[in-house]
């Protein structure tokens, strides 16, 4: 072949590349401009990419944490999933919901009743939600989260999916003020004791947990806490205990503990604490196991939750709200 044949090959094809580039450009430009125009916006989330026409009146949270950011940003959901704990809601949260309809169990909605309700756009978890996504997706369009407890980009997915953005980012500022605030205050007041090591413990009827992350251990993280002194690996979310040879484990300066009011839980309980391991812990000896709000500390899941665990922290250390 002669080799001005084969540069008018290479010639043509780079601009035919080019078109395709000029081409592409011109679509996307187009797909924006239609987005603009229709008031619609493109949602990256867990389980894909959904489009959102508009700002959506009708709204309905499948998971907790969704349901909480949902009120912080003054939005009434038409239908929410049942509370764990004081059902049908969560006490903190009633007043604001008001007479809201109940979709069935976060990890079992039920998709006529949400159908019903003819929402804008549907808040889920992809945790809870994944096999199910398609059949919300063909009720509304449906956005979710990786998980339930990551309470930061829970407000900021239903912020964008709800036209509220900016409420959003005000609230996660008011946060991040409150958090420097607890920081230098705590360092001022227990200087040389600071950083305290924390753990969050959970004794159920058959073992006992640490929360070594989640809701409650990711706060206490971003508060400045260490976590409990002899667990180096955080891979796991929730350390189960089902031998009390691992009560050396828990240590750490301060306890968080929250349990069910039931028989069987309490004997655990009595049974894990009267053993000779609990008493070498530091923070059994210094006095320093808390009893604390399970609803607040680990079910609650949003903003309003990590508030109000904040408040509580607060008040335990003495210190100005």
């Amino acid at each position: 072949m002669k080799k001005g044949v084969i540069i008018s090959i290479i010639c043509l094809f780079f601009m035919f590349l080019a078109a395709c580039g000029q081409s592409e450009s011109t679509n996307q430009e187009e797909n924006d401009d239609k987005a603009e125009a229709t008031g619609s916006i493109e949602i990256d989330h867990a389980l894909g990419t959904t489009a959102i026409d508009g700002e959506p009146d009708r709204v309905v949270t499948l998971y907790q944490g969704a349901t909480d950011a949902a009120v912080a940003l003054g939005i009434k959901p038409v239908g929410v999933v049942e509370s764990w704990r004081q059902a049908p809601m969560y006490d903190y949260l009633k007043d604001d919901l008001g007479e809201v309809t109940y979709v069935g169990q976060e990890t079992q909605p039920n998709l006529e009743e949400i159908a019903a309700l003819e929402p804008d756009v549907i808040i889920a978890s992809k945790m809870r939600h994944e096999e199910i996504y398609d059949q919300l997706s063909a009720i509304a369009p449906t956005v979710a989260h990786e998980t339930v407890f990551a309470f930061k980009e829970t407000l900021e997915l239903v912020g964008k999916a709800t036209g509220k953005e900016e409420k959003a980012t005000k609230l996660l500022e008011d946060w991040d003020n409150r958090v420097a605030d607890f920081q230098e205050k705590v360092a001022s007041e227990y200087k040389g004791e600071w950083p305290l090591h924390a753990a969050v413990l959970n004794f159920r009827a058959d073992h006992a947990r640490i929360y070594v992350t989640g809701f409650a251990g990711s706060i206490l993280d971003e508060l400045g806490f260490k976590g409990p002194a002899n667990i180096t690996d955080k891979s796991q979310a929730v350390l189960k205990l089902t031998d009390k040879e691992s009560i050396t484990e828990m240590n750490a300066d301060v306890f968080y503990l929250f349990m069910d009011d039931d028989p069987a839980v309490e004997q655990t309980y009595q049974d894990w604490t009267s053993h000779p391991l609990w008493e070498e812990l530091d923070a059994v000896q210094s006095d320093q196991v808390n009893r604390v709000d399970e609803v607040v500390w680990n079910m609650g899941g949003g903003i309003i939750a990590a508030n109000l665990m904040l408040d509580d922290i607060y008040d335990r250390f003495d210190l100005e709200k």
